[in-house]
């Protein structure tokens, strides 16, 4: 006798699916829960109303007794650091990326032989390799945070920066360190004192082996326009007719790049210098004398803004501690509804044929 057994299909057609679908359904209306949960999870999740059966049951309560090791450090997964397959985009280097506005205090040394503690603003940057998926963010910070309580100078940015080159294995840096800085001054005549702040940025940068000190400074003056002050005076000579010509508040950021083997240029210095540039300086402390000695100084130095561009730039020009360098003015008229602007470089350091179109908008002081 001869016994055939059926052939049974390892690929079970979509009617056969449904079929067998219907007949779990049918078991687990009639099932337990604790029947249900103990189906494989990929089987439960077919069965209605039990989508988060293999949902584990998570503690809902923060771990303040959890300490790690390096062994479960090791098992963190780290997804910024990963090899170049889970790049996304172009694989193309990426000439700037860090972290910007870390802040935190920062000891400064003053022209006068003092210290003083500063709240500064850090960006920190690195060019990453197109083979290279990204970098991890924290070393930029741990870096300048074991060099920021030693007293202030280039030296301390330069050893956070050859800790984060090396860190983060790459080619090129850069580092930026903003605060604002006071400087007491004087009224003009009433006697009176009180601090200015400029804003000041200090930048390291490296690229291709080759490192720069650079000093940026915003200056703060007012502006009164030549030609407005000689219709005024006209006015007043031929037809006896009262006028006063605009002037306006004016910015210039002036970037320098530091010849450190000529000596140190403290920012006492170069505000100096500026003030030397436009003695219009904005003041602190105003009495009605102080006004009035304003408006002589204002009077006896006219400039249109190229004037200031040219007269900042033969400061800069003078001071052997000075390489190339920048002058960036704005003179926010009460005129126009618009300011002007001027813009005058010297050297290849700060050259650009592009001009940023927030540039002249980052010029404005808010009193």
């Amino acid at each position: 006798m001869n016994i055939h057994t059926p052939v049974v299909d390892a690929a079970p057609d979509r009617d056969e699916a449904e079929a067998a679908l219907r007949l779990l359904r049918d078991w687990a209306r009639g099932a337990s829960a604790t029947e249900i949960l103990e189906l494989d999870p990929s089987v439960a999740r077919l069965v209605p109303g039990s989508d988060a059966v293999d949902y584990p049951a998570l503690s809902r309560d923060y771990p303040d007794g959890f300490a790690i090791d390096e062994g479960y450090k090791a098992t963190l997964p780290d997804l910024q650091n990963g090899p170049s397959s889970l790049i996304r985009g172009a694989r193309q280097q990426i000439q700037h990326v860090g972290i910007s506005n870390f802040r935190l205090p920062v000891r400064f040394h003053t022209r006068d032989g003092n210290d003083l503690t500063l709240e500064a603003s850090v960006t920190g940057t690195v060019s990453l390799e197109a083979d290279k998926k990204g970098i991890n963010m924290s070393r930029i910070m741990r870096s300048f945070y074991r060099h920021a309580e030693e007293t202030f100078s280039f030296e301390v940015i330069e050893a956070a920066l050859d800790d984060y080159i090396t860190d983060l294995e790459s080619f090129d840096a850069r580092i930026q360190m903003r605060f604002s800085f006071p400087m007491k001054v004087e009224s003009l005549r009433s006697g009176l004192s009180g601090y200015q702040y400029y804003d000041i940025a200090l930048e390291l940068v490296e690229q291709g082996g080759v490192r720069k000190k650079i000093m940026h400074l915003d200056y703060v003056y007012s502006s009164t326009c030549p030609c407005s002050l000689e219709l005024s005076e006209h006015a007043r000579a031929t037809r006896g007719q009262l006028a006063t010509p605009h002037s306006q508040r004016s910015v210039a950021r002036v970037s320098v790049e530091l010849d450190t083997a000529a000596g140190c240029l403290w920012f006492e210095d170069l505000i100096d210098a500026c003030r030397r540039a436009v003695p219009t300086e904005t003041q602190v402390m105003v009495k009605r004398e102080d006004e009035q000695a304003f408006a002589e100084l204002n009077a006896a130095n006219p400039i249109f803004v190229e004037d200031a561009a040219r007269l900042f730039c033969e400061q800069m020009q003078a001071d052997v501690r000075i390489g190339d360098f920048r002058v960036v003015a704005s003179h926010q008229e009460s005129l126009h509804s618009h300011d002007a602007v001027s813009v005058l470089v010297e050297g290849g350091t700060f050259a650009s044929e592009s001009i940023d179109p927030k540039l002249f908008n980052t010029l404005f002081h808010v009193g």
